[in-house]
């Protein structure tokens, strides 16, 4: 977050760095930043696994794109709730990953939006028809009454922050949200 794309700033390369240095799990890179052309790419250097950017600020995507992959991390394409999925087609290919949100991105807690579900629905047949081969994420508005209808449409990466964080015990939290994903499925 850049107070540019969205209003808010987030942590930037030495946390990444540091983390990396000390975690054993994947680091998600989720970039809502104004043209992350470049710095996604230093972000992805650093460490990330997966590095998000939003097509929406991307000045040259397939290059982009293309350099993040090239070290290794795996380049993801993230679509703001006003924006087709027209707009990602052309790149799939390209990436790794499509992250639909359904919320506007920058604010935690807010309502998921259902229309996000068609968006998932319509990149899962893509998948099917074609036979890429893609992950299909969604982010914002996740919580028990909305997991198994983004896991039933596709999604396979599934990002829920207040669902989590909001609750005393994470790991019960996680449990359950899993649970309910997987039934759905």
């Amino acid at each position: 977050m850049d107070g540019l794309f969205v209003p808010q700033l987030t942590y930037g390369l030495v946390i990444v760095e540091a983390v990396r240095r000390a975690a054993t799990v994947p680091i998600e890179v989720h970039m809502m930043v104004e043209r992350p052309d470049e710095s996604a790419i230093q972000y992805a250097r650093a460490g990330a696994d997966i590095v998000t950017v939003h097509i929406e600020g991307l000045a040259k995507t397939k290059e982009t794109l293309a350099a993040i992959e090239a070290t290794g991390s795996q380049a993801h394409l993230a679509i703001s709730p006003g924006t087709p999925v027209s707009h990602v087609e052309p790149f799939l290919d390209d990436c790794s990953g499509v992250l639909v949100m359904s919320v506007e991105p920058g604010f935690g807690g807010q309502a998921f939006q259902a229309s996000a579900i068609e968006k998932i629905e319509k990149l899962q047949e893509i998948r099917t028809s074609t036979g890429r081969d893609f992950q299909i994420g969604v982010d914002g508005g996740i919580s028990t009454k909305t997991i198994a209808s983004v896991a039933h449409a596709g999604a396979d990466l599934i990002v829920a922050g207040s669902a989590v964080l909001r609750q005393t015990d994470y790991a019960d939290a996680l449990r359950e949200l899993e649970d309910l994903a997987r039934k759905s499925k």
